[in-house]
């Protein structure tokens, strides 16, 4: 049975589900559901997903919620290349940039910069010069913290793809529609040369949404 994963193609979130879902080789399904919509988030998300967030998850009988518990369990369940790296110290790598993301990386490089410079615009809202100015050395230390974490890469997690670069792709194509992000970024030849690793890969363009 196909498993359907339940979110918005422009999440960046449900995006690296979908990554996972497609380097793992699995079909899926995916439902649209929209939490910011007007009405509020549909009554029956709440049932898949007590705090109305997206993503939410399905295979056969079994219920998830949460990206990072999806993509694992998707790695974990299904036949493909394995995305965890087996070593102790590269997954503890691995695991060190998914926090990194998440909890410093996210919404600095996607709400303070990509939706003030690029979404703010295009729905005629004034870009808060305030919090882009403020943001920026929060993304200078992003980069150095991940550039770091790579080591001798190419990937976050050492020489094979993982959870962490799945993870990562969504938020660098939306920080990146930003000029300035673009040349900031070019001063990290390291995270350069990942996303020149990243940006082609089929999965990628299979998952672009009509926000890039």
């Amino acid at each position: 049975m196909k498993p359907i994963l339940y979110g918005k193609a422009e999440s960046v979130y449900v995006r690296a589900v979908r990554l996972t879902l497609i380097e793992k080789g699995v079909p899926y399904d995916l439902v649209e559901v929209d939490v910011f919509a007007r009405s509020g988030v549909p009554a029956e998300h709440i049932r898949r997903h007590p705090f109305g967030r997206i993503p939410a998850f399905k295979h056969g009988e079994f219920a998830l919620y949460e990206s990072g518990a999806i993509a694992r369990y998707v790695d974990e369940t299904f036949a493909g290349p394995v995305l965890q790296p087996r070593g102790t110290r590269a997954r503890a790598r691995m695991n060190q940039a998914l926090s990194v993301l998440d909890a410093y990386c996210y919404r600095t490089m996607v709400w303070d910069i990509f939706v003030e410079h690029v979404r703010a615009p295009s729905q005629g809202w004034a870009t808060d010069q305030a919090r882009v100015a403020a943001a920026w050395p929060r993304v200078e230390t992003c980069m150095v913290a991940l550039q770091d974490i790579q080591g001798d890469g190419p990937y976050f997690a050492g020489p094979d793809i993982s959870l962490a670069d799945l993870f990562a792709a969504p938020i660098f194509a939306y920080f990146r529609q930003v000029p300035e992000a673009v040349r900031r970024m070019g001063a990290y030849t390291e995270l350069v040369t990942w996303w020149a690793l990243m940006e082609p890969r089929p999965s990628m363009r299979a998952t672009r949404s009509a926000l890039g």
